[in-house]
């Protein structure tokens, strides 16, 4: 079992694409595993809290007022320049601008640490970007929903949020006692067996988060592609320019921050936010899976090496 599951962890960006093939090729499997994707997410949150451990997920002060800068320009200043811009340009209203102006609005994904890691870099910035976004996401959501309250209704996201936070301060909280009951001291054979199982994990969840996309991509394929175009340049376009500012000022936290600028838990507000406003964002929930799942390839010549020896999450 160690072998198969460290087999998986070399394999890692292999894995991912073949998660993407069969969410396009196989919508019954898709169909059937969308039900359980909070489940899922919630299960790969709880293997990166138990790989990462309480004491390197904490970090130190320098770490955490890092982490509060990055939050606040991720999260609250680059939604609202989007959201200006779109206004100048009299596009705030068309289903483009919503959809990036919600992506820039989420915090992080869930399998964020993983993507940074399987290129290589440590997994811990990114892990703190997650935990420490989600949790003031009620808080750095406002401006925005208050200077566009076409948006959808403020109230039901922070409710939507504060659920949010609460399966992930239990999952993080029961991951962390039992890694400290369990393994305090991880092996790298251990680590490579649970990088494996997060690499699976991340695999079959993006079959389940491309239903949508397969029936659309046989209904209007044209569709599609204009919305893949924009979720390729919306999720890569702010990974090179986050990338390309941080990289001269903090060059260690540069690649988890921008792996995190471009991959956000946008599926969120389709959960918070009514019908009438998701409903013509789920192709692009869709395609934005695609650079998502793909950045750990198609980033990782552009990110280089991490500058010391790689981090032990690595596959």
């Amino acid at each position: 079992m160690m072998r198969a599951l460290a087999f998986a962890a070399r394999h890692g960006r292999a894995a991912l694409v073949l998660g993407l093939l069969a969410g396009l090729l196989l919508p019954g499997l898709a169909a059937s595993l969308q039900p359980w994707l909070p489940e899922m997410v919630a299960g790969l949150l709880f293997l990166n809290a138990y790989r990462i451990g309480f004491r390197k997920a904490a970090g130190g002060l320098a770490d955490g007022i890092s982490t509060l800068k990055a939050i606040a320009l991720l999260q609250v200043a680059l939604p609202l320049l989007a959201l200006g811009l779109a206004a100048l340009f009299g596009v705030a209203q068309t289903p483009a601008a919503v959809a990036l102006i919600l992506m820039l609005s989420a915090p992080s994904v869930t399998g964020s640490p993983n993507i940074t890691a399987l290129m290589g870099h440590a997994p811990e910035s990114a892990f703190r970007l997650l935990i420490l976004g989600t949790a003031l996401m009620p808080l750095t959501v406002i401006p925005v929903f208050l200077l566009a309250p076409s948006l959808g209704d403020l109230a039901e996201v922070l409710r939507a949020a504060g659920r949010l936070i609460g399966v992930i301060g239990l999952t993080v909280a029961a991951a962390f006692l039992l890694r400290r009951l369990t393994l305090f001291r991880l092996s790298d054979a251990q680590g490579k067996a649970i990088d494996g199982l997060t690499v699976i994990a991340l695999a079959v969840i993006v079959v389940g988060l491309m239903a949508a996309l397969g029936p659309a991509l046989h209904a209007d394929p044209l569709l599609v592609l204009r919305w893949l175009g924009f979720a390729l340049a919306a999720n890569l376009g702010l990974q090179v320019l986050t990338f390309a500012v941080m990289r001269r000022r903090a060059s260690s936290g540069a690649v988890p921050v921008s792996v995190v600028a471009g991959n956000r838990n946008f599926a969120l507000f389709l959960i918070a936010l009514p019908a009438a406003t998701t409903d013509p964002l789920l192709i692009f929930l869709g395609c934005y899976q695609i650079p998502m799942y793909l950045t750990a390839i198609l980033m990782q010549r552009f990110y280089g090496r991490p500058a010391g020896p790689g981090p032990a999450a690595a596959p």
